[in-house]
């Protein structure tokens, strides 16, 4: 039998790491196979059949995302919507009674609306979870 693999830092909990060389056309193979998740864990859930111990979920995903144009054009439309500084000033104005009930005012709101779902709409294309056009 064999021993375990251990680290030469004696105070380390984590095992060695273990390597394996692939040829472009296998690691491309388990990419696609992988899909959106990382490869250690599309490896680690083939070898072992789903038995393999948790992980620490990381916050970040292995791919980026599917679609910058898309994110560029959300973070240009926030930028010019100045939608935060309105909802601001509007709900100032209602909270003090002051906001008077105009057809401007429910234009302006209507807007603003309007521009949220347009972003959300984009940011959902950028993700990859919308795809037909705005």
């Amino acid at each position: 039998m064999s021993t375990p693999p251990t680290n030469s830092n004696k105070n380390s909990k984590l095992p060695t790491p273990f390597s394996l060389r692939l040829t472009f056309e296998e690691r491309a193979a388990l990419e696609q196979s992988a899909g959106n998740r990382p490869l250690g864990a599309y490896i680690r859930s083939k070898l072992f059949g789903g038995t393999e111990a948790p992980r620490k979920r990381r916050s970040r995903t292995r791919k980026p995302l599917k679609d910058e144009k898309a994110l560029g054009e959300l973070l240009g439309k926030l930028g010019e919507s100045r939608l935060a500084s309105n909802v601001n000033q509007l709900a100032k104005a209602a909270n003090s009674g002051s906001l008077p009930v105009t057809p401007d005012t429910e234009k302006a709101l209507q807007n603003a609306c309007d521009d949220v779902r347009t972003m959300r709409i984009l940011l959902m294309q950028a993700l990859g979870y919308y795809s037909s056009e705005v």
